[in-house]
Formats: C-alpha cells, sequence, structure tokens
C-alpha cells in the first residue's frame, strides 16, 4: 500500500508546493496556501502495462469519418450566436463572472426558455424559495425544468441518470464536493475531482452542462487553470454594475468562433436581449457640444456606434491627470503623445478625461480616430461636425492605418443615419449609397478636415 502523501496549493491560483508558505510564487498573494491529501494509485509492481478491456484502439487518420457536430438551438439569440450558433450536445461549458452581474440569472433564464428540452438546475447556493422568487420575477415558465437543490457530486450524478435530461446546469463548482476527496468544499481538490466526473457525465451521456465560477480579485476565474483546460467553452460575464448593459464574452470555444460578443439590459424582470446596441449607445448623443464623437467600432463580429467622450482642461494641481472609463490608459498616452509631436497639439499641462458612453469596455483599435477627434475637440472647445463618425487606427508617426471589416462598420453607420465617416485613405473598399466616405492618410489632414 502506498503512503498517504499531502502538498498544498494555492486557493487563488492553484500552484502547487511541497511546503507551506506564506506568499504564493505565482499570483503573489499571501496566505492562500492549504494542505490538501493527495490520493496515490495503490498498486505498486513493474508488470507490462496491459490494455484495459474498455480501452479504445488507435486509429489511422485516414480511416477517421468527417462528423458535423448537432447542436441545440437556443431561443437566447445573443447566447446562441457567443456559443457559435448553438449549443453542442455533450459539451461543458465554464460560465464566470463577478458576484452580482447575472450569472445565475441568466442561465436560470436560459432553463426556463427551453421548453422543448429536459433540463435540470443544481443549485447549491440558494433555497428553492429564493429560486422561487427570481422565477416570479423572470416570469417565465417551463414544464420540462427540473429544480435540485444539491452539492454532492455522487447524489447529482444519480438524479442525473434518473431524469436523464438534455442540459445541466451547476450553480456553482465551487459549492460541489466528493465524498471521496478528504478536503472541504472549494478546495483545489474537490473541484477538479468535481469537474472531472461531470466531464465524464456530459462526454458519455452526451449531455450539455454549464458550470458557473466564481471570480478572482484580478478578474480571473477562481481555481487551477487546469480547470479551463478541461472545459470545451468558457464564457465570461462582464460589466460594471452601476450600469445597465451587460456583456457576454468567449475566451475559449472548440466549436466555434471566440470573436463573437453577446449584449444584455439589465432589468427588474431579468436580462433583456440587446439585439441592436448602436442604437441605444448613441440615443443620447447631443449635437453642438465639444468633446464628442461618435466611433464605428468593432467587436467581435459585430459592428456598433459608440459614442466617446472627451474633456481637456488646464492641470490646477500642477501635475496633469490622466483617466479613462471603458478605454486603455496606456492607449490613450500614446495618442495623447503623437497629438504632441506631429500636429502641435499643447497638451503635456492639460488634465485629458476619456469616457466610453453607456459603460462599455472596448479594446478595437479603430476608435483611434473618433478618440483623437475628441480630444482635439474639447481641447478647442469646437463641436465636431453632426452626423459624422470615425474609423482608424492611428501609428506613431501620425498616420491613419486601415482597420479590417470597414464595409460593415460603413453600413452600420448608414444604417443609423450618418451622413459622413472619416477612414483610412489606405482602406480602398468601402463605397456605400447613402453615407459620405472621406479618407484622410495623416491625422493634420483630419485637422484641416474638421477645423479647417
Amino acid at each position: 500500500m502506498a503512503k498517504t502523501k499531502t502538498a498544498f496549493f494555492c486557493k487563488n491560483c492553484g500552484h502547487q508546493s511541497p511546503q507551506w508558505a506564506g506568499k504564493c510564487p505565482s499570483c503573489n498573494e499571501w496566505n492562500t496556501f492549504e494542505e490538501e491529501v493527495i490520493q496515490r494509485d495503490k498498486s505498486v509492481g513493474s508488470a507490462a502495462p496491459k490494455l484495459s478491456p474498455s480501452a479504445h484502439p488507435a486509429r489511422k487518420v485516414e480511416e477517421l469519418e468527417s462528423q458535423s457536430f448537432p447542436r441545440m438551438s437556443i431561443v437566447d439569440q445573443e447566447l446562441h450566436r457567443v456559443l457559435g450558433n448553438g449549443l453542442v450536445p455533450g459539451s461543458l461549458i465554464l460560465f464566470g463572472g463577478e458576484p452580482g452581474i447575472g450569472k445565475s440569472t441568466l442561465l436560470l433564464q436560459l432553463a426556463l426558455q427551453q421548453n422543448q428540452t429536459e433540463v435540470l438546475y443544481v443549485s447549491g447556493e440558494e433555497s428553492e424559495e429564493q429560486i422561487k422568487m427570481r422565477v416570479d420575477r423572470i416570469g417565465m415558465s417551463n414544464p420540462n425544468c427540473w429544480l435540485l437543490m444539491e452539492t454532492n457530486v455522487e447524489n447529482i450524478e444519480a438524479h442525473i441518470a434518473q431524469i436523464k435530461p438534455q442540459l445541466v446546469i451547476i450553480d456553482s463548482i465551487q459549492t460541489l464536493f466528493s465524498p471521496t476527496i478528504d478536503s472541504a468544499q472549494g478546495s483545489i481538490s474537490q473541484i477538479r475531482e468535481c469537474a472531472t466526473r461531470l466531464l465524464k457525465i456530459a462526454k458519455e451521456d452526451n449531455i450539455a452542462i454549464f458550470m458557473i465560477g466564481h471570480i478572482t480579485k484580478e478578474g480571473s476565474i477562481a481555481g487551477p487553470k487546469l480547470l479551463e483546460h478541461m472545459v470545451d467553452t468558457v464564457l465570461l460575464f462582464e460589466g460594471d454594475r452601476q450600469h445597465i448593459y451587460r456583456l457576454l464574452r468567449t475566451t475559449k470555444n472548440r466549436f466555434g468562433s471566440t470573436n463573437e460578443m453577446g449584449i444584455y439590459e439589465m432589468q427588474g424582470a431579468g436580462l433583456r436581449e440587446v439585439s441592436n446596441p448602436s442604437e441605444l449607445l448613441i440615443q443620447q448623443h447631443q449635437t453642438g457640444l465639444s468633446g464628442s464623437a461618435i466611433s464605428a467600432a468593432l467587436e467581435g463580429m459585430r459592428p456598433m456606434l459608440i459614442e466617446i467622450q472627451a474633456l481637456a482642461s488646464t492641470a490646477v494641481y500642477g501635475t496633469p491627470q490622466r483617466s479613462t472609463t471603458g478605454f486603455d490608459l496606456r492607449r490613450l498616452n500614446m495618442l495623447l503623445a503623437v497629438l504632441e509631436k506631429r500636429c502641435g497639439f499643447r497638451l503635456g499641462m492639460k488634465d485629458v478625461f476619456l469616457n466610453i458612453a453607456g459603460g462599455m469596455r472596448m479594446e478595437d483599435p479603430g476608435m483611434d480616430l473618433a478618440v483623437i477627434a475628441a480630444i482635439m475637440s474639447s481641447n478647442e472647445d469646437i463641436p465636431l461636425p453632426p452626423n459624422t463618425c470615425y474609423a482608424g487606427e492611428v501609428g506613431l508617426n501620425g498616420e491613419i492605418r486601415p482597420v479590417a471589416r470597414i464595409e460593415q462598420r460603413i453600413a452600420e453607420a448608414a444604417k443609423l443615419g450618418m451622413e459622413k465617416i472619416i477612414i483610412s485613405k489606405f482602406n480602398k473598399e468601402g463605397d456605400i449609397k447613402g453615407i459620405e466616405v472621406i479618407r484622410v492618410g495623416r491625422v493634420d489632414e483630419m485637422v484641416s478636415v474638421l477645423f479647417g
């Protein structure tokens, strides 16, 4: 018999160490190591390995047949698109997000919307009364939706075998435990063991399983990185709780693209799909005010118009401030340096504040042109031309570089009533009826176009 062996694991990132340490060398967090038992194989010997009766034989690649994944249609069109146009049976999906962002609400809506699907919703965090209150608030019903209040993974397996659902939702993986593991709920060993057993159920019984995962202070999914490697898809639900919009992104998807994004609006009756985000994001845009520009941005494969707000004022306390909301601060500093060096704008002793309206957080480099236009407008206190939007990336030499999918951006701008769009002259395509396309090659050329 092999002796019992223990090791120390970091609760924050899953780093393993043979001895206790005050500070984790991986994530630099303090007092996060806990001792856990590692179960070793009890068989000892040096006999030659033999194939088990259930082992799959090795096959040549040429002998394999191509197969398409049948997808389960989802009523929620935002989630349907983010997953790659449907849910693949037998897939294991990790669903992460900050506390209170709406993870349980969104997946409960999913369980209630799938009227033609047997759904099992497993909750280890809330009581039946709490979930019933949420169901009444959402205002949906599904006669094929089952509710189970359980944290023992063996009992969950038994209920799955009895009900035979097509979709299982686990809320959350950190609350489950296996009696075969001698450690507390939420520990690294328990999370790994429970996820492994759920993965086996998903693949053998061809059941799609959603697992809700907690988020650390750094914004990553809690538990070992192995958890993200085990699953087929990783979804992140994010957004500022002070704003009404929520973004659903994909960081890993074995059955589809990771470039898609879903947008939801938080309401009293739950989360509502936002099919046309551009109209909502610019509906409060007012013309005649300086420091405001409309960007034809691209988030994943979806084009949208976003309002960029900038404020440039004289620094009162000597040291100028640089502050952004929803935009990369380092990229803002780079754009300010380009304006200072290439265009002669004296912004070194001015406070510059930048905000993306609606609480959105974007990383599209095609927003550079709108950011610069908004800053110049605020600095000169001159409003930008009305019904004009911008799409272009700015280089360090002041050149305006082309951006991807320019035709989709221009079509979105034309659909929402924009009359002009300023893009890079290196984007050869993009002529669409109903909107004037202005092509410029450098930032100083755009200054001449906007301010004469």
